[in-house]
């Protein structure tokens, strides 16, 4: 893809030391396209176009989406009950709580790691080697008996557990391993051909290692500070064109119905001042109207921001394999083209 870049653009890249790659436009258009950094400092080689990335977080709208899916199919509805859904049994949690509550995190359950109360992800491996985490289930050990955190309903509280357990519905319900699921009736149905939950110790060519930089200018990668492999709440892999084909799939309903398609993007709750959540993502409202869909994804190593305006039709996606640069990048991009 030709790298197209303002001024104004490349000099922000260069301030921010960017690593990554940025596209924004829509199918008909390319506004904005450039990468910068490296994919693989030993190596030396650079990142692309068609560098996969971690995404970190902004993968729970494919696992809000799978859930949608089988809800279409008649497997399950929003307001299934999470005890009729899953053989476990979760004792210190409600039994009231429901498929709805899961997406829009407020069911209240505990978290294996709570946003609001812990600060380093890699402190998670400790006592629990990262190496054994590669399947939804593998997290359950770590919140799967630790008691209620809110009420039921009650409030919005960021929740990485509940869309663990939303993968384990996936599996359930569908017979199917989560990964296999969304590869298979999410990526391929998107055309989303250079994506999937890859394992760190079995990555394919093109994928980007994620880097965490040191005050001393030292650095190491993060392949000892995450899951061996993603999941439900997060660790999916994606080239930036391929995200964009999954904006355009969704949103020309690709992957889901219309009418469930307009209940994933519902603001279902409120998060802060004019941001809602739906399933899976969050959206800005103005004057009740949504500007704007975003997806934001945070990890050791991974920094990723992407967006859809519904009324240009327009997405930018931004991938990093840095901690940070995502944000200042897509705020850039958006000064310019929105």
């Amino acid at each position: 893809m030709k790298e197209i870049i303002s001024e104004s653009m490349q000099a922000l890249k260069e301030a921010t030391g960017f690593s990554g790659t940025a596209l924004a436009g829509n199918k008909e258009e390319v506004l904005a396209a450039f990468s910068g950094g490296y994919a693989n400092r030993s190596e030396g080689s650079l990142n692309r176009a068609d560098t996969r990335f971690g995404i970190a977080s902004g993968s729970k709208l494919f696992t809000a989406a799978a859930i949608c899916q089988l809800v279409e199919k008649g497997q399950l509805s929003f307001d299934s009950k999470l005890r009729d859904c899953l053989p476990l049994e979760f004792k210190n949690f409600d039994q009231e709580i429901t498929i709805h509550h899961l997406l829009t995190h407020t069911s209240g359950i505990p978290d294996y790691f709570d946003e609001e109360t812990m600060d380093n992800f890699e402190d998670l491996w400790t006592d629990y080697p990262m190496y054994r985490v590669r399947r939804p289930k593998d997290f359950l050990p770590l919140f799967a008996e630790k008691k209620m955190k809110h009420e039921t309903g009650r409030v919005f509280h960021y929740n990485n557990g509940g869309y663990i357990v939303l993968g384990l519905v996936v599996e359930h319900v569908s017979g199917l391993a989560f990964s296999d699921y969304v590869e298979q009736f999410i990526f391929a149905k998107a055309n989303m051909k250079d994506s999937g939950y890859f394992e760190a110790d079995a990555l394919p060519e093109r994928t980007a290692a994620g880097y965490i930089d040191h005050e001393d200018g030292s650095w190491k990668t993060n392949v000892f500070s995450l899951p061996a492999k993603g999941g439900p709440d997060g660790g999916a892999y994606v080239t930036a064109p391929d995200m964009m084909k999954f904006w355009e799939s969704l949103m020309t309903f690709e992957l889901l119905s219309e009418k469930t398609t307009s209940m994933l993007l519902q603001p279902h709750v409120h998060v802060t001042n004019d941001i809602y959540y739906g399933y899976g993502l969050r959206m800005k409202l103005r004057q009740q109207d949504v500007e704007k869909y975003i997806l934001m994804g945070y990890d050791p190593g991974v920094n990723f921001r992407s967006v859809y305006y519904p009324k240009e039709k327009r997405s930018i996606v931004v991938c990093s394999n840095k901690s940070g640069g995502a944000f200042e990048i897509i705020s850039g991009i958006e000064k310019e083209i929105i």
